[in-house]
């Protein structure tokens, strides 16, 4: 406990590095002028405020059945209406005025010197402020979605929002000492505070239009390695043995076939897609599988049409699928891309987004894809990671619906398996779990610099030509490149998100055009989507070299094989 405390206080620190803060920056900076107290007033309500709703927000929401928004609208009118104070010099006075009225009232006549707008400020700030989570605060979210707030997730929570507030308060002094000791700006120290106004008003504005997403996404697109390693403490493992003790301790199901272990409940704060939001109260009597998966996984994907046959065939007799996204990758985070993915899958049964990894978390989960199978009851009978086992799946579906009295006539229409499988693993191309790439340096992350093509020989390694940049989750050329990649299989799928608007994929083997997939026509692929393509499909599996061309600015994620 006490090694998760001390990291979770560092990661909180680390945190004022990291893209996630820089939306709202301004509302921080803002402490630099007004009272002098003013800073201690923020970091205060922002201490509060982020751990009270970060623990039991969900609770709050589940009790009192107001949406989580409502919050963070009223978050961003607070920080629009401080804006207006601090532009407005008579809404200035007459704030001042209400605040030494409800002083005197209270008894508190000693002047408070700004304590008081500032933790109002800070506030609103914890409430709308979301934070780049590593594990740690992810272990602590998933807790509190499954109203299991301990002891643990108190500590940790405090111990990372205390690490934050820290740097955040050392900006704030720092800009008012500068102004103190700059002549120029203590002379229009006025003008400063009304420039920070209107900041503010900017900045709630942007918040409520979503454009603070856009701007953390323009600062990713120009620094394509910025953030990047900024949870490395978080994956030591002396920390991630230290938290898998705690999780199983706290939460999640240890699911033995042979005992009834209740289901965790349904995460129902992410965005549904093919039916209203469920619970698993709503559920009872029904046989139900939990399908964890995120669509650009090709394994995921092999399993979908099992999924879709089971579907189809015992939906009647009370069998239903709740398809829980976690993505691997953050274009799969937009609702967009996952809504355009379910449609091109035929995924038909209800899907629940999982960004947070809440859902994950709550089952103790490791795999994608994994399936989890509960009783008419809500218990956990049988699990399942990765492809495979359909047949031993099915015959547990028909089991649990026969417990429900509802006995089915006729077994599933499965699939056949593919049995000329794939020998070239999943390859990821950014560095966090990159094999096989034939770096000319180690002195390449998080920076473009110009790549030499290597000779490929084996299973697996892949090389590059021109200007790329290669991050810890993908790599991004700067205008065009090549990759080569040797492999071992009949398909071949690649990640893309695009960059540029348009981004086209010349693809050969072994120096001829493939044949056309579903994807590629005539040797090209326009990549419009952020999804997974299919770059070669071929009648048998074997040994090839593969030789990616690149027209427009793109970032390539991950290669898997079929």
């Amino acid at each position: 406990m006490l090694l998760l405390t001390f990291v979770a206080f560092l990661s909180g620190i680390i945190t004022i590095l990291s893209p996630c803060i820089l939306p709202v920056l301004p509302i921080v900076l803002s402490g630099s002028v007004g009272g002098i107290k003013k800073p201690l007033g923020i970091i205060s309500g922002f201490v509060v405020s982020f751990s009270f709703f970060t623990l039991f927000l969900t609770a709050l929401v589940r009790r009192f059945g107001f949406s989580a928004d409502t919050l963070r609208i009223a978050a961003v009118v607070l920080i629009v209406l401080f804006g207006a104070v601090l532009l407005i010099p008579r809404l200035n006075q007459l704030f001042e005025k209400t605040v030494s009225l409800l002083q005197k009232r209270t008894g508190k006549n000693k002047n408070r010197q700004g304590f008081s707008g500032g933790l109002l400020t800070g506030f609103s700030l914890g409430l709308i402020w979301t934070p780049c989570a590593g594990p740690l605060m992810a272990s602590v979210i998933s807790l509190s979605i499954t109203q299991s707030v301990t002891g643990y997730s108190v500590l940790i929570t405090l111990a990372y929002t205390i690490g934050t507030s820290l740097p955040m308060l050392a900006i704030m002094f720092g800009g008012r000492k500068l102004i103190n000791r700059v002549p120029g700006l203590l002379k229009n120290s006025g003008k400063i505070q009304r420039f920070f106004g209107a900041v503010l008003i900017f900045t709630g504005f942007s918040i409520a239009m979503g454009w603070d997403r856009d701007f953390q996404q323009t600062v990713l697109d120009v620094f394509p390695g910025y953030g990047d390693g900024l949870t490395f403490l978080e994956q030591l493992d002396p920390v991630q043995k230290a938290l898998d003790n705690s999780l199983n301790s706290d939460s999640g199901p240890d699911i033995d076939e042979d005992k009834a272990v209740p289901a965790p409940p349904l995460v129902t704060e992410g965005q549904w897609f093919n039916s209203e939001p469920l619970s698993m109260e709503s559920l009872e009597g029904k046989v139900v599988i939990i399908d964890f998966w995120t669509y650009s996984c090709i394994n995921c994907i092999r399993t979908i049409p099992y999924l879709r046959s089971w579907y189809e065939t015992y939906r009647k007799d009370g069998l239903e699928i709740i398809g829980v996204h976690s993505p691997e990758f953050a274009f799969e985070r937009e609702p967009e891309n996952l809504r355009k993915a379910i449609d091109d899958l035929g995924v038909t049964w209800p899907v629940v987004q999982d960004n947070s990894f809440l859902q994950w978390r709550a089952y103790n989960n490791r795999f994608w894809p994994a399936k989890y199978i509960i009783d008419k009851n809500g218990n956990i009978r049988y699990s399942h990671f990765g492809e495979g086992g359909y047949e031993e799946t099915e015959a547990v579906i028909r089991e649990l619906l026969g417990e429900t009295g509802n006995i089915p006539q006729g077994n599933a229409d499965l699939p056949s398996p593919d049995e000329n499988l794939s020998k070239t693993p999943e390859t990821y191309l950014g560095y966090g779990r990159s094999t096989g790439f034939l770096a000319p340096t180690e002195d390449y992350r998080n920076m473009y610099r110009d790549f030499k093509s290597q000779k490929v020989k084996e299973s697996g390694q892949w090389t590059l030509e021109g200007n790329w940049a290669v991050t810890e989750n993908y790599i991004v050329n700067e205008e065009s490149g090549t990759l080569e990649l040797f492999y071992d299989a009949k398909d071949v799928f690649l990640v893309v998100e695009p960059v540029d608007e348009d981004v086209t994929l010349t693809v050969t083997v072994d120096g001829d055009v493939p044949a056309d997939t579903g994807d590629l026509v005539d040797g090209k692929i326009n990549v419009t989507d952020s999804r997974h393509y299919h770059l070669v499909g071929m009648g048998k599996g074997n040994k090839h070299l593969l030789r990616i061309e690149i027209d427009g600015k793109a970032r390539l994620f991950a290669f898997t094989f079929g």
